[in-house]
């Protein structure tokens, strides 16, 4: 099956995170950013398959464009769980080859299939055999002493000629043991030049760099070597210089909204989702960082923080918490 979508345009994109990129989350996003491509949290294909479904699939039509993560081995899994996010009308389905925890391993996928490019690009044919929507790769620099530029080279190979045209680089290494997921998004020295350098042997694929980047100039930047930018705690701890971004990274000419604009936007989906029996804090904890830098901001956090987990907590939280906050 043909799975290129010329109008999914990832010249920027918030990284999947646990925990944090939720539907909440995404739709936040939404208010500052229509271009950006939003990805999920990583969902495992068992989870999928004998989970939950809904509760791990459904979205807010708002999020669009956004991709579903999915992280599993079984080619047979990951094909059936790409045709379910195609029922689900995600944009994008992306495999997790990155992802260092002890946990993924436990469960054969993550940074550790880097060491089985041909399993991947398995896992990567069977899912465009099953789904119309683009299959994308998300990977390291490479893992434990399987670091070289050579390997690299070999694990985008082997998996683009299974159709695998764009993969997002997270410009690390990852050490499968011996360093926390945490410590390895931050120990493992950042090598861009080495991303940039995979461009320049593959121009024909589309390669995104993930890793490290804290702003829209940087993002600039890297964006005239590179096809496009993932970022992502930069994102969700200072969300509005998403704000710009469909400006300056979209040619849009649309109007910059005030964060206390977003705020006040945000309120008719925080009332509906405590209609449906939503917490207030599953909420507003991931809007905690959107007075970064401001006068106000701590005591915006602190509202949010002791007040919204409370029974009955509602909106008028979050308005009360916006009143402390200066225009």
């Amino acid at each position: 099956m043909q799975n290129i979508d010329s109008k999914l345009d990832r010249t920027l994109s918030i990284a999947p995170m646990l925990d944090w990129t939720t539907s909440h989350c995404r739709y936040f996003y939404r208010l500052l950013t229509k271009h950006t491509v939003l990805y999920s949290e990583m969902v495992t294909t068992g989870a999928i398959i004998h989970g939950d479904r809904q509760r791990h699939l459904s979205f807010n039509e708002e999020e669009q464009p956004i991709a579903l993560q999915l992280g599993g081995s079984s080619p047979e899994d990951l094909a059936l769980c790409s045709k379910t996010a195609e029922d689900y009308a995600y944009n994008e389905v992306n495999l997790n080859v990155g992802c260092p925890s002890d946990r993924v391993q436990n469960g054969r996928f993550g940074a550790c299939l880097m060491a089985e490019p041909q399993l991947v690009a398995e896992c990567v044919e069977a899912m465009r055999s099953a789904t119309i929507l683009p299959v994308t790769v998300k990977s390291r620099i490479g893992i434990d002493d399987l670091d070289s530029y050579d390997a690299l080279v070999n694990f985008i190979e082997v998996v683009s000629s299974a159709g695998c045209e764009t993969f997002i680089v997270h410009a690390r290494k990852a050490w499968l043991s011996g360093l926390s997921p945490k410590q390895n998004r931050e120990l493992p020295p950042l090598r861009y030049d080495i991303v940039q350098q995979i461009k320049q042997d593959f121009p024909q694929l589309e390669i995104i760099i993930n890793g490290g980047v804290t702003g829209l100039e940087q993002t600039k930047e890297l964006l005239q070597t590179l096809d496009g930018v993932m970022i992502g705690r930069e994102a969700y701890h200072n969300p509005y210089l998403l704000a710009e971004v469909d400006n300056l990274l979209y040619q849009r000419n649309a109007a910059i909204k005030t964060r206390h604009e977003i705020v006040l936007e945000l309120i008719p989906y925080i009332q509906d989702q405590l209609r449906k029996g939503v917490k207030l804090h599953s909420i507003t904890r991931h809007i905690l960082g959107l007075f970064h830098g401001i006068a106000g901001a701590r005591a915006w956090r602190r509202e949010l923080s002791e007040k919204a987990p409370k029974a009955g907590a509602d909106e008028k939280v979050v308005l009360q918490a916006l009143n402390l906050v200066r225009l």
